[in-house]
């Protein structure tokens, strides 16, 4: 089984950490959609940085919370998009969608 997890770390920004697929995907894909609602914060981060390795699922995560967020009122931004994941967003024509912070 995979070791991941979402948590909000302060108000409004989430640490998404550990081994993103298959087996991770659809309990970080509800935690973490529940997160994103119930924060009080109208801007959101998605850190990415202690993503240890990712497939398309990770990509599929982000842009389900950008959905949320959407659905919600508001912003978010992606910051540590690690190299896997960045890979597999370029290729997919995603490095556009993803709004990504410096």
């Amino acid at each position: 089984m995979s070791q991941a997890a979402i948590r909000e770390v302060t108000a409004g920004v989430f640490e998404l950490a550990g081994v993103l697929d298959y087996s991770s995907g659809p309990a970080l894909r509800k935690q973490g959609g529940s997160l994103i609602k119930a924060t009080a914060a109208s801007e959101c981060v998605i850190d990415c940085t202690a993503v240890s390795k990712s497939s398309s699922v990770g990509l599929s995560l982000l842009l389900a919370y950008m959905r949320d967020a959407s659905a919600a009122g508001k912003q978010l931004t992606v910051r540590g998009l690690p190299k896997d994941m960045r890979e597999i967003a370029g290729v997919s024509g995603l490095l556009d969608v993803l709004p990504q912070q410096s």
